[in-house]
């Protein structure tokens, strides 16, 4: 269908615009954006029976050429027609490989294999997704390090066989390429600190497969020796004592802490006067612990909560058989979540995998394995995040009831009107009747404009916040490093391919972050998907690959669940 020419007055000005039928309201608008500088959503433009609407088709308005619209509007504050960009537009040829990796859609660095080395490249990828973890190696300087020569040139690594400062250049080095990157220096770093991880392959060629959760749990052992932080009060600045100042960065964000209760099962110690020994415990990961009645991950944890330990009692004289129960009294903001799945094989003599599926979910709410103390602080959070979901949702559903009702009824209009006389005359009847039913008058009454309804929302959801943020427990609100609602979202998978620890394939799987705004400094909404690192190949999946990763087979399984506290608002936002 041709363009129709018809003439827009705005302010005293007239514009001649080409009006195509076939587009909508909104397309329109942005055309005179172009020309008045006035943003589509500040813009009102008179058509015959009120405004335009973004979602009006063109064509039922029977606009013939020549014809006048009146519009509305000035543009926001601080903009008025467009401006050359302030900055020079740089295109990705013109960009250094350093600049490309780290522009809007690069793809982040795979690690080369080295040789059975897997289970390291997994598990640095999924401690890579903690942000708050690079940006303090970046402030990292080894108190001593090592005189060997610098290799860094080679791109092998950095220049240093301390871990922490090896895992410092490799973070560095992989933020500058998207490439396949051999972490040399760092594996070699890794052999020196714990020679387990240099042995030998049985048969005698290169270097034997290793567990990725060991591997794990040595690296950050590592760092919570080696990195400290600063910390932080509530209001989110830095203390300025130096006691506080010496905190270790893995106690900060990646700790926890139990609450136990040790007491024998047999009554005649507790008969005999023994008393239930009470006792904390810091972990850095929960053990989901499978057996042939584990089917989600809940149960597996739970199970992990108490333990059988047999030891001497001081009043029977002789070993006894002890159950430990342990809760938890503090949550780290990053919490890691271990499916046990290894077990030594006497008779095979290995590590053999149990196959069981076990499932998990992308939210974890972790309330009911906390004391009841910690309950008691996390509850009313948590409660409020979950009432203003459902009433997001709840608003979304019936704006776009409202929208497909009114859109309904504004193509039925334009249908009788393209019909003739007779049709036009059924709709003054049937628009007497309708206004009778209360319920249509008052569905008409409220229609608002998408440009009204964002604004309604942004205030709803600022009134949410400061709701939210009332809430938060004094005492967990001085913690930065903790979760203060029970609830965190999956941000790292480290899975497993195989039927034992000594063989099979180790692969992470990383949730995509939001792309950075450059203006306010701030992440923008994510897409749900995740990025796949098997050794140097990367790819992106959907969030339902990760749904297949529960087990029941040799494939791919999770063994290692990197879970983050859900977003809260900040004191910062809840002034704004």
């Amino acid at each position: 269908m041709e363009g129709i020419q018809v003439v827009v007055k705005h302010q005293g000005k007239r514009y001649d615009v080409e009006l195509d039928p076939t587009s909508t309201g909104e397309t329109f608008k942005f055309q005179l954006y172009s020309l008045t500088g006035v943003e589509p959503e500040r813009q009102k433009i008179l058509v015959k029976g009120g405004q335009l609407k973004d979602e009006t088709e063109l064509s039922s308005l029977g606009v013939k050429a020549g014809q006048t619209f009146m519009m509305m509007g000035s543009p926001s504050s601080g903009s008025s027609a467009l401006e050359r960009p302030k900055e020079k537009m740089k295109f990705m040829e013109d960009m250094t490989e350093a600049e490309a990796a780290k522009s809007e859609g690069a793809t982040p660095a795979g690690l080369v294999n080295l040789g059975n080395t897997c289970y390291m490249n997994s598990t640095l990828q999924t401690l890579r997704c903690v942000p708050e973890l690079q940006e303090e190696l970046q402030k990292y300087s080894a108190s001593s390090s090592s005189s060997g020569p610098d290799l860094s040139q080679f791109r092998v690594g950095g220049n240093s066989l301390d871990l922490t400062t090896s895992l410092r250049d490799l973070y560095k080095q992989m933020s500058e390429t998207q490439d396949g990157f051999p972490p040399m220096m760092f594996l070699t770093a890794l052999r020196t600190a714990f020679p387990q991880f240099a042995q030998k392959a049985k048969t005698g060629n290169g270097y034997a497969q290793q567990d990725a959760e060991e591997a794990w749990s040595q690296i950050v052992s590592q760092l919570r020796q080696k990195l400290k932080t600063r910390d932080r009060g509530a209001d989110g600045a830095e203390s300025s004592t130096q006691q506080a100042a010496d905190v270790s960065f893995i106690d900060k964000y990646l700790s926890g802490r139990f609450e136990s209760i040790l007491e024998c099962d047999e009554v005649a110690a507790r008969e005999g006067g023994e008393e239930p020994v009470n006792g904390e415990d810091v972990f850095l990961k929960l053990d989901c612990h499978i057996s042939k009645d584990t089917n989600h991950l809940r149960d597996g944890i739970l199970a992990g909560l108490e333990e059988k330990i047999e030891k001497k009692s001081s009043v029977l004289d002789r070993d006894a058989v002890y159950t430990k129960k342990s809760r938890i009294a503090r949550l780290p903001k990053y919490l890691t979540v271990h499916f046990v799945r290894f077990f030594w094989k006497r008779e095979a003599q290995k590590k053999a995998k149990i196959m069981r599926k076990v499932t998990f979910t992308h939210e974890l709410d972790v309330v009911e394995f906390c004391t009841e103390t910690l309950r008691k602080q996390l509850i009313p959070v948590r409660d409020k995040v979950r009432e203003i979901r459902k009433d997001e949702e709840d608003v979304t559903r019936a704006r776009n009831r409202q929208k497909m009702a009114h859109k309904q009824e504004e193509d039925r209009q334009s249908d009788l009107k393209a019909e003739g006389p007779a049709s036009e005359k059924k709709l003054v009847e049937d628009k007497k009747t309708e206004n009778k039913d209360a319920d249509t008058a008052m569905a008409d009454a409220v229609y608002k404009t998408d440009a009204e309804y964002d604004a309604e929302r942004a205030a709803s959801i600022q009134a949410a916040k400061q709701e939210l943020f009332a809430l938060i427990n004094p005492e967990l609100a001085k913690d930065d490093g903790a979760n203060k609602s029970g609830l965190y979202e999956l941000r790292g998978v480290v899975t497993h391919q195989g039927a034992s620890a000594d063989s099979g394939h180790y692969t992470s799987y990383v949730k995509k972050q939001g792309p950075m705004d450059p203006t306010t400094g701030k992440r923008k909404d994510e897409d749900g998907k995740w990025w796949w690192f098997n050794d140097e190949k990367v790819s992106e999946v959907e969030a339902e690959k990760i749904e297949t990763l529960s087990g029941g087979g040799e494939s791919h399984s999770a063994l290692i669940l990197l879970y983050r506290a859900i977003d809260l608002p900040t004191a910062e936002e809840v002034k704004q």
